[in-house]
């Protein structure tokens, strides 16, 4: 095709806050997780898809296939939907309380 600019999995995008590699980043419409640790308003690569584990909600048990939203004012995953973007479900059950989860990101942002 000539008209593919990129695959998409990976994509450059402006911090829209201070962000550290391996955190989860929301420009807009656009989730992934960051590949370095950009300042706010730098260039940071992040990855739309795979499998990460994840900062989440501590005080939530989750069921493997969960859908898992990510808290733009916390900066965490969750299973509250309401306030939330959908970025993916859950690949592991994670205990209540636990720091983090095995999350699947599929690259659509909901």
């Amino acid at each position: 095709m000539k008209n593919q600019l990129q695959e998409g999995e990976v994509l450059t995008v402006t911090a829209p806050y201070d962000v550290k590699s391996g955190e989860g980043c929301k420009v807009g419409a656009i989730f992934g997780i960051a590949s370095i640790d950009a300042l706010a308003g730098e260039p940071v690569q992040i990855k739309r898809r795979g499998v990460f584990d994840l900062i989440k909600t501590s005080a939530q048990a989750w069921t493997q296939g969960a859908k898992i939203y990510w808290d733009d004012t916390n900066k965490r995953t969750t299973t509250a939907a309401s306030g939330n973007t959908l970025v993916g479900a859950a690949t592991l059950a994670a205990a209540d309380p636990s720091d983090t989860g095995t999350v699947l990101l599929d690259g659509a942002v909901r």
